[in-house]
C-alpha cells in the first residue's frame, strides 16, 4: 500500500470516526434544531461567524440570542427594527464582538433578503458557472454583506478571499449548507461539493502540514485551496468531508 493509500484510508477512518451526528460539540449541532432552509441558512451564516474562541462560549451565545428571538431566525431578521428589536441582544458579547455587530450583521442579511430573497440566491448570483471553485463568489457574497464602511471588529466576521484571509468560517458556512450527511444540511446543494474549499484554522493547519498534505508555510486562502485539492486524490466530489477529520486529530491528539 502506498504512502497516499495509507493516508487516504487513515483519513476515511477518521471522517466514518466523527462523521455521525452528536458525535461532538460542534458549533453546528444548533443548526439541527430547525427544519427550514430560510431558518437553516440565516442561522448557519450568524453561527460560523461567531464560531471562533472555546467551543462552549460559542455554543452559549448561540443558544442564548436563538432562545430570544424563539430559534426562529427568519422571521426575526427579515422584520428587524433596530429600534424594537435591539434589545434582545443589547448584553450579548461574544469575545471582542459587541452588540452593535450583531445588529450590523442582521440589518446585513435583512438587506440581503430584502434584495434577493435569501442568501442562497445572493450568493449564487456571484458565483458562474465555469468556477471551479467559490473563492471568487465567496469574496462577492462577503463583500455584499460587509458593505464599504463596516469597521475592523465587523470586517473580522465577514472577511474576504480577495484579501488573502482563509476565510476558516465563511468556508465553514460553506461547507455546512452545501454538504449533506448527518453533520451538513445539504439547503445549498446547487453549489456543488466539488466546488467547496478546506475551512483552514490553526488546528488543521498545523495537521495538514505534520501529514505532508501540504508544504505551504502561510495560512492563507492559497493554503485552503491547496489543501482542497490535496484531498481531492481521497475523494475527487467531496474534498471538504475531511474537515471534521483533520480537525479532529489534532483536538482530540490522535496524531
Amino acid at each position: 500500500m502506498s504512502k497516499n493509500e495509507k493516508l487516504g484510508k487513515y483519513l476515511n477512518e477518521i471522517f466514518r470516526k466523527y462523521g455521525k451526528k452528536l458525535s461532538s460539540k460542534d458549533p453546528v449541532w444548533n443548526l439541527h434544531d430547525l427544519t427550514e432552509e430560510r431558518d437553516i441558512e440565516i442561522a448557519a451564516l450568524f453561527v460560523s461567524c461567531f464560531s471562533y474562541g472555546k467551543v462552549e462560549q460559542i455554543n452559549s451565545f448561540v443558544r442564548r440570542f436563538a432562545g430570544r428571538i424563539g430559534n426562529d431566525w427568519h422571521e426575526f431578521t427579515l422584520n428587524f427594527s433596530e429600534q424594537k428589536d435591539k434589545k434582545y441582544f443589547e448584553d450579548l458579547y461574544h469575545r471582542f464582538n459587541t452588540p452593535n455587530d450583531l445588529s450590523r450583521l442582521i440589518r446585513s442579511v435583512n438587506s440581503a433578503l430584502n434584495s434577493h430573497g435569501s442568501l442562497k440566491h445572493l450568493f449564487l448570483s456571484g458565483l458562474k458557472d465555469d468556477d471551479v471553485n467559490i473563492v471568487n463568489s465567496l469574496d462577492s457574497f462577503s463583500s455584499a454583506l460587509c458593505g464599504f464602511d463596516a469597521p475592523e471588529r465587523f470586517r473580522y466576521l465577514l472577511p474576504q478571499t480577495s484579501k488573502g484571509s482563509a476565510c476558516k468560517r465563511l468556508n465553514l458556512f460553506m461547507r455546512w449548507m452545501v454538504r449533506k450527511d448527518e453533520i451538513d444540511t445539504g439547503c445549498w446543494a446547487e453549489v456543488g461539493t466539488r466546488r467547496l474549499v478546506m475551512p483552514v484554522d490553526t488546528h488543521v493547519y498545523n495537521v495538514s502540514r505534520s501529514l505532508g498534505l501540504v508544504d505551504r508555510k502561510s495560512c492563507d486562502m492559497k493554503f485552503a485551496v491547496m489543501l482542497t485539492d490535496t484531498l481531492k486524490m481521497f475523494d475527487p466530489d467531496d474534498p471538504v468531508k475531511y474537515d471534521f477529520a483533520l480537525c479532529h486529530i489534532r483536538m482530540d491528539k490522535l496524531f
